[in-house]
């Protein structure tokens, strides 16, 4: 006989098999060891919700009166909308998203100039063609972090990309434009989905807390970001950051280009950004022909109010972010001098921070498990190590990247200086001595830009340069910290180039060896620049002028049976301007000496030698 059941049976057994069944486990971020792991229900990129929107920001860069807005994108968990998740956000932004304008070298400043005098009209850039493809503004992050529990965030920096307004290579709106975008993910900026349009987007899913991080110029945006002290900034992860645009073209006075960009500047740079062809003409003129064309200086070089504003040491007063500073010590594109004077002066306001190098060049990141951590600590407030590991970890010479090794700071603090004085030689080679060798009298170079630093150093006789060699060492040097050279020296006219290396020697040539591996460290200088950074003056042939300037931070191990080298020459072919050569530099040898911080100080220099 079939079984009849009531309606109101049937409900009542519908609900006990409800409650019977347990609920649905919904997904949520998952630690171990102190780091976010894998969930499998966000591994998934087409469960990802991906969309774009533009934030109005505080600023009218590009003069239309309308507040300029930043072309963002996000991507994010299904269960962002599914479940009602918030999660953290991992931002980056940049200016090279959409494309940039050509490596082609007719296109920057002629380096060919003579000292002091106006330089030849540059070539414009031909325009961009600009790769504005929606939603998708980068995937640089996404695959990384979206399955590690984060919403990932990329923006276009003003004036590229769909992004409104006039790139300003450092002015203030490439500040607030993340701050803008921070401020709209925890509810205090207005999104919209269209560039002029009122429709508003809301970012109901993010917790409000914000962790960026990028690479060179999408290093140096993070660190932008935090000055302004917003809130929501938890962390930051800048990576061979450009801190400085005075520091990135002009060295003591000195103008100076970045490795592999010879005869770029700031308008260089702004015409290679400068992806966003609405109101291109304004920009055009009122930054680069205008504010760049008289604040950038290419005749004398020094430091004034417009480099001034462009230096994020001089904003760092609201920071109030954690940061883990990244930087290679061989980067001769942006000199490791960018990362070294941020974290010296983060961490004396005490904010938590730490600092990664690598023995490489541009780039480096830190290995993911250790931005991994600095990121689940600071966005989900996970206990780990961070904030009691050592200050400085640092890849030495024979290791990956992946192994670097803790020291309680950078520099070490087992370093101190050690003085070294010169001993005549030229043409050939003198003697970098740990003890004064009074009446040395005076050894004069002859410029000539013909020749570059590397092939001067391996040279065993030439006119070019002055070298002074310690004796070769017997046991390993650990060098840590910033060289500082005092040089006394005469020009024979009124300007001229100064360039200071340290090399390891003998030259090491082979495969797989980079030319770099031999340099431990170098500097530049204009010697007009003696007195003040801010006030050149041209120098009176054959009088005698002192200064004192400090090389790259280096942290490096020289072996036993090499030899450290003081190289002193004028134009620096890879770096600096291209004057006729022929300028005669003399240099006092008995007013010249360098500073080397070694680890166990001069003690252990002695030892070494003997």
């Amino acid at each position: 006989m079939k079984a009849i059941y009531s309606i109101a049976a049937l409900i009542s057994l519908g609900f006990l098999l409800t409650t019977a069944l347990p609920a649905q486990k919904k997904a949520t971020p998952v630690f171990a060891d102190g780091m976010t792991q894998i969930v499998p229900e966000f591994n998934n990129p087409a469960d990802w919700i991906i969309h774009d929107l533009w934030v109005e920001t505080s600023f009218d860069s590009d003069g239309d009166g309308k507040p300029d807005r930043m072309h963002v994108d996000v991507t994010r968990p299904k269960q962002t909308d599914t479940e009602g998740l918030k999660l953290p956000v991992i931002y980056e932004s940049s200016p090279y998203f959409a494309g940039t304008g050509t490596a082609d070298l007719k296109y920057f400043w002629n380096p060919r100039q003579e000292l002091n005098s106006i330089p030849a009209v540059r070539k414009k850039f031909p325009p961009i063609e600009p790769r504005n493809k929606r939603p998708v503004i980068s995937k640089a992050q996404v695959s990384r972090w979206v399955p590690q529990g984060y919403i990932v965030v990329h923006s276009s920096s003003p004036g590229t990309g769909l992004s409104q307004g006039c790139p300003t290579v450092g002015g203030d709106n490439e500040s607030l434009a993340p701050k803008a975008v921070i401020d709209w993910l925890n509810g205090r900026a207005k999104g919209f989905t269209t560039p002029d349009g009122n429709e508003p987007v809301v970012a109901y899913w993010a917790t409000g807390k914000v962790g960026m991080t990028g690479t060179s110029y999408d290093g140096t945006l993070p660190l932008a970001a935090a000055t302004t002290g917003v809130d929501g900034l938890e962390v930051i992860i800048p990576i061979a950051p450009n801190t400085s645009y005075y520091h990135y073209y002009r060295t003591n006075g000195l103008i100076r280009h970045p490795s592999g960009w010879l005869g770029e500047d700031i308008d260089v740079l702004y015409d290679f950004i400068h992806s966003n062809p609405e109101r291109c003409a304004w920009c055009d003129s009122v930054v680069r022909d205008g504010e760049m064309a008289r604040g950038q200086d290419r005749i004398k070089g020094d430091y004034n109010d417009f480099w001034a504003g462009r230096d994020y040491l001089n904003d760092l007063g609201p920071m109030k972010a954690a940061m883990l500073m990244a930087h290679g010590f061989n980067d001769w594109n942006v000199v490791p001098e960018h990362s070294y004077r941020i974290y010296n002066a983060v961490r004396a306001k005490g904010l938590p921070c730490q600092i990664y190098y690598t023995q490489g060049g541009h780039g480096g990141e830190p290995p993911f498990e250790m931005m991994n951590k600095w990121f689940a600590h600071y966005l989900f407030g996970i206990e780990n190590d961070v904030p009691q590991g050592p200050k400085a970890w640092i890849v030495r010479e024979n290791d990956t990247n992946e192994k670097p090794t803790p020291y309680a700071d950078y520099p070490n603090p087992g370093a101190s200086p050690v003085k070294l004085y010169l001993k005549a030689g030229a043409p050939e080679s003198g003697e970098l001595s740990a003890s004064p060798v009074p009446k040395q009298g005076k050894e004069t170079l002859v410029d000539n830009v013909s020749f570059t630093g590397t092939a001067l150093a391996q040279a065993e006789w030439t006119d070019h340069r002055l070298m002074f060699l310690t004796p070769v060492l017997q046991e390993d040097i650990h060098i840590s910290g910033t060289s500082a050279i005092t040089i006394r020296l005469a020009s024979s006219k009124p300007a001229a180039n100064l360039s200071v290396w340290l090399v390891e020697l003998p030259w090491t040539n082979g495969r797989n060896v980079k030319p770099t591996d031999n340099i431990i460290t170098r500097g530049w200088a204009d010697p007009q620049n003696y007195q003040s950074l801010t006030q050149s003056e041209p120098l009176k042939p054959g009088k005698f002028y002192e200064m004192t300037f400090n090389l790259q931070p280096d942290d490096q191990i020289i072996p036993a049976g090499k030899q450290i080298g003081l190289m002193i020459f004028s134009s620096d072919r890879d770096f600096t301007l291209w004057p006729k050569p022929g300028t005669k530099l003399t240099v006092d040898l008995d007013g010249t000496s360098i500073d080397i911080p070694v680890v166990g100080g001069p003690e252990a220099f002695t030892r070494a030698l003997k």
